[in-house]
């Protein structure tokens, strides 16, 4: 029963505190946010790895997967947003590699930085103003006019709805990875469990030995590390596509009825 009385499940670790206050609250520095810098180095380092000595045709297999990746990132984001949004391939690209990179860490024993609600809500809050900035193409008028549609008594649920978006998609995406976390702390404790009472007969160390955490891990890692980590990568950059295509549309059909208006009212003063 060690294990399981020693478990002790917390999250990201204050490695130091800086002499810098934001808003009356010391500024700390996790092992989140230092992880957060070194998926992010990685991913920067792999980008100039592939990208080196580029040729017009390729003549490495570094220059074929660099041109794959931007072909199928091109397409992913062209077949769910639509060709006038090619430009946000290498956008989608970086937010899903830091996401499913962040989330891999675990594999290596590191704190993921998806596990802090605080890395998440930062991403949420970046596609939200993207998603504020395209709703506003249409129009202060028009985007503060929408809170009142259907209905002018809907407005206080039409304001919860749209600041909802964030939320949901920060808690989605960290409910699924800590939680994760959390079962295989769990699984690799219960293991350590039944090795102690199935093996304490072995004499010395052999009896304290975690038989049962050789391989038998693996299987739930297989899901709950890899392919969770990258289900969730994947999720969080299609909510974020649908929302700013959902977004655009919704800017783009408030400036075209804005400008109808302004025609109509032109010609009536001209008449």
């Amino acid at each position: 029963m060690n294990a399981i009385e020693n478990l002790n499940i917390t999250g990201a670790k204050i490695l130091f505190e800086t002499p810098i206050r934001i808003f009356g609250q010391q500024l700390v520095i996790t092992e989140s946010q230092v992880n957060s810098w070194i998926v992010i180095l990685a991913v920067a380092i792999l980008c100039k790895i592939l990208t080196h000595n580029m040729k017009v045709r390729p003549e490495s297999r570094r220059q074929i997967i660099a041109e794959f990746i931007v072909e199928k990132a091109t397409n992913f984001v062209k077949g769910n947003m639509g060709e006038h949004f090619a430009g946000f391939a290498p956008f989608i690209a970086a937010l899903m590699a830091l996401s499913a990179f962040s989330s891999l860490l675990s594999i290596f024993g590191l704190f993921s930085p998806t596990s802090d609600l605080n890395t998440i809500a930062g991403w949420a809050v970046v596609v939200f103003v993207m998603i504020t900035y395209y709703k506003l193409k249409g129009g202060l008028g028009g985007y503060l006019k929408s809170f009142t549609q259907p209905i002018f008594v809907l407005t206080p649920f039409n304001i919860i709805s749209e600041l909802a978006t964030p939320v949901s998609m920060m808690f989605r995406h960290f409910g699924n990875i800590c939680s994760g976390s959390v079962i295989m702390t769990l699984v690799y404790a219960a293991l350590a469990t039944f090795s102690a009472v199935l093996f304490r007969w072995l004499p010395g160390a052999l009896g304290q030995f975690p038989f049962f955490q050789i391989g038998i891990p693996v299987v739930f890692s297989l899901y709950f590390d890899i392919f969770g980590s990258l289900l969730q990568a994947f999720i969080f950059a299609m909510l974020t596509m649908m929302y700013i295509s959902s977004a655009a549309e919704d800017g783009e059909a408030a400036a075209a009825e804005r400008k109808l208006r302004k025609q109509n009212k032109h010609r009536k003063q001209e008449d």
